[in-house]
């Protein structure tokens, strides 16, 4: 028996389309780190980027449990002395409600190279109108 291992040409990308209303987003960048990994695959190669495109829409209509919108925080660096900037879930969620899930789905993703070419290709938006219509996604149910 012989181990398999992905070669470049032989990776099939296929796009999904997922609807994020009335879905977690710890729960569903879980699921959709897997689909960018490939982990959904049987060709999986833990070496090698043979995950799938993944279109996410109306990521405004995700259900916050508990108390997140108030307490939970995001921070970020300016890059000068004292430049640290806090934003509370609910302006984030108000303001830019895909860089949640896109700042889930990039901590859910593994801490090496090949996670920024995983994560370009996930695309995220806010409305029910996504710009992805020629690629012909499929519906993924994630439940």
């Amino acid at each position: 028996m012989k181990t398999y291992s992905a070669k470049a040409g032989e990776i099939k990308r296929d796009w999904w389309l997922v609807d994020a209303t009335d879905q977690t987003p710890g729960r569903l960048s879980a699921k959709l780190a897997m689909i960018l990994q490939g982990k959904n695959k049987p060709v999986y190669t833990p070496h090698m980027d043979t995950g799938d495109f993944v279109v996410v829409v109306n990521v405004d209509k995700m259900r916050i449990t508990g108390r997140k919108l108030d307490q939970k925080v995001y921070y970020r660096h300016t890059g000068y002395s004292g430049g640290q900037k806090a934003t509370l879930m609910r302006d984030m969620m108000e303001n830019h409600p895909e860089r949640v899930l896109n700042h889930a789905v990039k901590g859910m993703l593994p801490k090496n190279r090949l996670s920024s070419a995983q994560l370009k290709k996930l695309k995220v938006f806010s409305g029910p109108e996504h710009t992805h219509a020629a690629q012909q996604p499929r519906v993924l149910e994630i439940k």
